[in-house]
Formats: C-alpha cells, structure tokens, sequence
C-alpha cells in the first residue's frame, strides 16, 4: 500500500517553518487529512522558538525564509539536546546539489523541492516517523 494512501492512526506533530502563504495552507491540507498535528511559523526565529516549546516530532523547513535562513535555523534547532534527533525535511524552490550538500550538512534528514507533490511529502514524512535515517 502507497504511505500516501495510508491514514494516521496517531496524532504526530509536525511544525512547518514557511514564509509563502500558498504552501503553508497546501502543507496544512495535506497533512491534517492523514492526522498529522500541523503547527506553523512563518520566519527562522519564530520556527526555533516554536520547536523548542512544541518539540515537534518533524520539522518541514524552506530554506529560503527571512531574517534566520532555514539552515541556519536548522543549525539552532540541532543544538538543542532535546531536538537533535527531530528529523528536519529542507523544502526549496532551489534544486541544486550545492543546496542539498549544505542542507544535509547543516542537519537536514531529506529534501524536498518546490513544486513537490503531496504524495512525495507523505511518503518522506511517513519514512522519517517510521525511523528511516535519511530520505532522498
């Protein structure tokens, strides 16, 4: 059976740490419909104050966000014990192998580029959940 089709049966928090209104109302839809927990920030430094009070069980984090970038952000986010295993999936409109070296480099357990379809989210989310280390 496709992750995509498959229903949570738990409510697993995920934050999303997006500044472009369109992809956080499609990343909400999307991940309420399977039962996930969706809370949201719209900038890098609301993002880690938010992981650090909700600790989240995933983190959905663009790259590109104003004032703390989202690698830095996911560097911040890291050096929290308590966050240093909170897999963090890079979403970006950039798809280059430079970005995904640094996004992997700063702490990124996958990424994910824009336009990216929903199943191809789920089935990221699912993976990381389920204990998958990394997901391409």
């Amino acid at each position: 059976m496709n992750t995509f089709q498959k229903p949570m049966m738990n409510k697993q928090r995920i934050l999303l740490i997006e500044d472009t209104w369109e992809c956080q109302q499609l990343v909400r839809a999307v991940l309420t419909h399977y039962g996930y927990d969706v809370c949201m920030a719209d900038d890098g430094e609301q993002g880690v104050k938010l992981a650090r009070t909700l600790s989240p069980d995933l983190i959905l984090m663009d790259i590109h966000l104003p004032g703390i970038d989202g690698l830095e952000a996911v560097r911040q986010i890291k050096a929290v014990p308590a966050l240093n295993s909170v897999p963090v999936v890079a979403l970006t409109a950039a798809d280059e192998a430079a970005d995904f070296e640094r996004a992997m480099a700063a702490g990124c357990a996958a990424y994910l580029g824009k336009p990216f379809s929903p199943s191809k989210l789920v089935d990221i989310i699912c993976q990381l959940l389920e204990g998958a280390a990394t997901c391409a």
